[in-house]
């Protein structure tokens, strides 16, 4: 009798201590479900913008949270930065090479920012698989509102939410709008992103030192802060990471340091694929050794190389669409057409500003800020490669990524 009291005893241990392991894990499992993560790309957004004192919404979900400066891509423009951060790989690996570029797989077509036909096709986008092709194929449901690549159906898929850009759309209206979607809950989002450009568009013509672009972060903090104001009302700020991001950053260009292309070689002879900070070469038939002659030899302000011999640390030079040859401006200098220069002095005749400049310049470099239930508080990170992001973002979202240039240890330090 004593043995089978003990041998029950012993019964009712066991199904206790089962019943409280399954009681513990229930929480555990409940707590491994990805938190909602909002992706936001302010364009052209400098880390030290961050000090000037007019952002309070952003430097709070620094302070709380963490703040970093990326270093971009090359070369250090708006599409090549944006596909690298959601796809992980850089420009040369994701094909996005230039905001204007060339591809033998799609011959007569100019890929460039306002060809709205190319932006929607998915050929110019394939070479990479951005991280809402990836969470919709695991079923993690995305919204990606207005940045590169998601109007295309890239590997035959598209985010459960898109929309074509629209410039118009009023800040309060892109947040209210990716609101609208969470609220939806039909299919419920794992991951959103949201894009404001005037930063951007205001450091081009005024300068990254400007009352104008000052007054752009203080529009892009008050979206911020609408945004945070709408996810508290919905009980839902406590579980959202919240990562801002820029592509690039801002760098003064005075109009003294205006170069028109054709003194580099003669337009009759090359096809300019892309000007700018960053100029890319392709001879016309027959021209190729003169081509080549003429803009390899030194220049003032301008550095060209065959693509080949692209410095390393650049990372760039292999894709197919990159031109045979490609040449980067010192900081400063832009190189441009006779029909871009006219147009600049008719209508913004004034001292600006541009990038795309050498990527390891720290005016290149763009903001980083995470705030959320993954990241720790009063975390500053050093500079870090912006194809890190990507690795990040699939661990917030909990989905397997592809195989890229970026790595999840610049940014260990920030998490939980």
């Amino acid at each position: 009798m004593v043995a089978v009291c003990r041998w029950m005893i012993l019964v009712l241990a066991l199904l206790l201590d089962a019943g409280a392991s399954t009681s513990q894990a229930a929480p555990a499992e409940a707590s491994a479900k990805p938190a909602l993560t909002i992706l936001i790309s302010l364009d052209g957004f400098r880390p030290d913008y961050l000090d000037r004192g007019n952002t309070p919404a952003l430097s709070a979900l620094a302070a709380g949270g963490v703040r970093g400066a990326m270093r971009p891509s090359f070369p250090a423009l708006t599409y090549p930065n944006h596909y690298a951060l959601v796809t992980g790989k850089r420009p040369d690996h994701n094909g996005m090479v230039n905001n204007t570029l060339e591809a033998a797989e799609i011959p007569g077509v100019s890929f460039s920012m306002s060809n709205h036909e190319a932006v929607g096709d998915e050929r110019w986008w394939d070479q990479a698989k951005p991280i809402w092709v990836s969470a919709e194929q695991q079923g993690v449901h995305a919204g990606i509102l207005f940045w590169p690549g998601s109007e295309a159906a890239i590997d035959g898929v598209r985010p459960s939410h898109w929309q074509v850009y629209d410039e118009k759309l009023t800040y309060d209206e892109r947040v209210d709008t990716v609101l609208s979607w969470i609220d939806a809950k039909a299919p419920p989002l794992g991951l959103a992103t949201l894009y404001f450009d005037r930063v951007d568009t205001q450091g081009h013509h005024y300068g990254p030192g400007s009352p104008e672009v000052k007054a752009a972060a203080a529009e892009a903090d008050a979206a911020i802060a609408r945004l945070v104001a709408g996810l508290k009302a919905r009980g839902l700020l406590e579980t959202t990471n919240i990562v801002v991001v820029a592509d690039h950053g801002m760098a003064p260009q005075p109009l003294s340091g205006l170069v028109e292309v054709s003194t580099l070689v003669d337009p009759a002879k090359a096809r300019f694929v892309s000007t700018g900070s960053i100029v890319g070469v392709r001879a016309l038939p027959g021209f190729e050794a003169e081509v080549a002659a003429a803009m390899l030899k030194p220049h003032p302000h301008l550095t060209c190389w065959e693509k080949a011999k692209i410095p390393a640390r650049y990372g760039y030079g292999t894709n197919p669409r990159v031109p045979p040859i490609v040449c980067l401006a010192e900081r400063g200098w832009y190189f441009v057409t006779a029909s871009a220069l006219a147009k600049r002095w008719k209508e913004h005749p004034r001292d600006g500003g541009a990038h795309g400049y050498d990527p390891f310049d720290p005016a290149m470099r763009a903001v980083f800020v995470a705030h959320g239930p993954a990241f720790k508080s009063g975390v500053v990170l050093p500079v870090f490669d912006n194809v890190d992001v990507y690795p990040l973002l699939t661990r917030l979202i909990g989905v397997k990524g592809d195989m890229g240039d970026g790595t999840l240890k610049p940014l260990k330090a920030a998490l939980r």
